[in-house]
């Protein structure tokens, strides 16, 4: 059987008001930061021209504010005067050239305000003054005339993406954003004709849609995206949502409904927006199915669906009409074409790891993907230029940079080979697939390594290399990929206490039965991966870091995942913490806002994860070849930087 039948239902097309969508891939609105002045901008073009190109049936372009007031971030799209349509314009045409139909989201965050254009509080409007507990926003209560202009601003939006050729527009009710606010009775406390009951709560999101579609005529797609389950202490539940869905459908508002979970609200809710490793592939289906049974319109459903029979199952089984697939297109936009053309084996898997996607959204920077660094790039790196003089490349190394490089190099055609001292190649991430909960990580190499080995990449496993070795070899290029050591910071010791590394733990030893004490300097994956894994092996674990909190460095929606295992697994964090000394059965540390001393006792043994030093087995300096270093033996980093070390450096030979 091939792939075309096997993804047939996914392949098939599908009509959204008197829109045809080729397929039944959906790449959902995502905030890029390719915006200036709230504007599109080229490199916002490129990147959707890219997802288009790769096949899929619809790109639903970023959220767009309505409003003044629906800046949500110094960075957000806006579509509140006519000098947004030329760029909309440009964007739409480049999409439709690539064949795939492009709606744009119309959007208000109420009180779910991350940000300000100049770093000064915002002001914020909701339905009611309830303070957003994630942003600590406390907004004011929205007069009867703000309304009225913000809802003429849902109809004035959707009339420039009209004239700039959009085919539709997406009305934004999730995540707890102003008409969801206006739904939830514990955020709209009015007792006006928006408020007190459940039909005047839902007036807001039925006149803001009833006012786009008149405004745009027949023809003109209008939908809405909105949370089955806000996932959150006083949040939406898919009963209410259901109900909602229900009657606008009833009274013809709505050409689609996109179903999500989560709300911007909390911590706990806002993992849903983009869900992490930890939670199951297409887990959001069952809240979609719950509303695809309540409406005549067409549903699309997002939430972990990253493989192309995930989401052929999800239409098999009824869940819903059209299936999105937004990270797995930011890691592999030509998905659609592989799929369709019998080639789903070479799909780059997304594994939800957040780091390069919404983790980069949320520094304010343009979002990319930590396995596909040309994701972002598209002007830069979207079309690899096919050398005239093939080189013989050694690759010293197979780590994600030492994979990457190989990967650009030979589709460039070059002749590569890797060396790797290791069994297999991946380097630290086959320490990280092994923290309980991350073995998706792993995927970033299987990926790698399948890609390689069909463009014909040669690899010495199980080989150290050195000057003799490469001299004998001969390669006309040589990449440096050697990675990484532990640090060990200088310690007062006494006695023989029982130090380990993070790596250590992940790589299987044992630590002493009893109490054990990770210091954490690094904030990442490392030491509360030591942790959760200690934990898991029965260890009584404290977990020491010198900042506020555990995983201070990991993306918000990680961070809460993992801090929640830890805290499941009933390890203790110490914050404000430095280890400064060790003897047999105590940890001398140091409160690193009042420089007191603080003493950890009763402790068998003690896990380091204070971050790696590069090294560099071979002297760059004394090789008769043209040398690049990528990874870790530059400075330690992450699989991001190592693997957009090996793009550059594959596209430089």
């Amino acid at each position: 059987m091939t792939d075309s039948v096997t993804f047939a239902r996914l392949a098939e097309p599908v009509t959204i008001g008197g829109v045809e969508i080729r397929n039944r891939i959906v790449s959902s609105g995502h905030d890029t930061v390719m915006v200036e002045r709230g504007l599109v901008t080229d490199d916002l073009v490129a990147y959707q021209r890219a997802r288009a190109a790769g096949g899929v049936g619809l790109i639903v372009v970023q959220v767009a504010g309505v409003h003044e007031t629906a800046r949500y971030t110094s960075h957000v799209l806006m579509a509140a005067d006519d000098e947004v349509i030329p760029g909309y314009r440009r964007l739409v045409e480049a999409v439709h050239a690539e064949g795939a139909s492009v709606f744009g989201q119309i959007f208000h965050p109420g009180r779910e305000i991350s940000e300000s254009s100049d770093g000064t509080a915002p002001v914020a409007l909701a339905p009611s003054a309830v303070p957003s507990e994630r942003f600590r926003v406390l907004p004011r209560a929205m007069t009867l005339p703000e309304i009225e202009e913000i809802l003429d601003g849902y109809a004035a939006a959707a009339v420039r993406l009209q004239r700039a050729g959009a085919d539709g527009v997406e009305v934004v009710a999730s995540h707890g954003y102003l008409p969801a606010q206006f739904l939830n009775p514990s955020t709209n406390l009015r007792a006006d004709a928006y408020g007190g009951t459940e039909a005047n709560r839902l007036r807001f999101l039925a006149e803001a849609l009833r006012r786009a579609r008149e405004a745009t005529g027949p023809g003109f797609v209008v939908g809405v995206r909105i949370s089955g389950d806000e996932e959150t202490h006083d949040g939406l539940t898919i009963d209410r949502v259901t109900e909602v869905c229900r009657e606008l459908d009833a009274r013809n508002l709505v050409d689609y409904v996109s179903v999500v979970a989560g709300s911007s609200s909390s911590a706990s809710g806002a993992l849903h927006i983009v869900p992490p490793m930890t939670e199951s592939a297409g887990y959001v289906a069952p809240l979609s199915e719950a509303i695809k049974k309540v409406v005549q319109v067409p549903v699309m459903v997002a939430g972990r669906v990253n493989q192309p029979q995930e989401a052929e199952q999800i239409l098999a089984q009824g869940q819903a009409d059209l299936v999105v697939m937004t990270r797995a297109l930011i890691c592999d936009p030509e998905l659609p074409a592989k799929t369709f053309s019998g080639r789903s084996e070479e799909v780059r898997a997304c594994i939800g790891c957040n780091q390069a996607c919404i983790g980069h959204f949320q520094m304010g920077y343009p979002i990319s993907c930590i396995q596909r660094p040309e994701t972002g790039r598209e002007r830069t790196y979207g079309t690899l230029r096919v050398t005239k003089r093939p080189r013989d490349v050694m690759v010293v190394g197979g780590g994600p940079g030492g994979l990457k490089a190989a990967a650009v190099a030979a589709s460039r055609g070059h002749r590569v080979t890797v060396y790797d001292a290791g069994r297999r190649p991946g380097g630290q991430v086959l320490l990280a697939e092994r923290i309980p909960g991350r073995a998706e990580f792993g995927g970033a190499v299987t990926n790698l390594v399948n890609e390689t080995e069909r463009l014909g990449v040669r690899f010495r496993l199980n080989t150290r290399v050195d000057a003799e070795l490469i001299a004998a070899a001969a390669p006309d290029v040589v990449v440096l990929a050697t990675g990484s050591t532990p640090y060990r910071p200088p310690l007062e010791i006494l006695d023989e206490p029982t130090i380990l590394d993070a790596a250590d733990i992940l790589g299987g030893t044992s630590a002493p039965p009893g109490h054990v004490l990770v210091s954490d300097t690094r904030g990442d994956w490392t030491g509360v991966g030591a942790a959760l894994e200690l934990a898991r092996r029965g260890h009584r674990v404290t977990l020491a870091v010198p900042g506020y909190g555990a995983g201070e460095h990991l993306q918000a929606y990680v961070r809460t995942a993992m801090v929640r295992a830890v805290l499941a697994a009933k390890v203790t964090i110490e914050p404000h913490l430095r280890l400064v000394g060790l003897d047999d059965d105590t940890a001398y540390l140091q409160h690193t806002l009042s420089e007191q001393p603080v003493l950890l006792e009763d402790v068998v043994a003690t896990v380091l994860a204070h971050g790696n030093v590069p090294w560099r087995p071979v002297d760059p300096t004394a090789l008769d070849a043209q040398v690049l270093e990528v990874g870790d033996c530059v400075v330690a980093r992450t699989v991001e930087e190592a693997v957009l070390d090996g793009l550059i450096a594959g596209t430089r030979i």
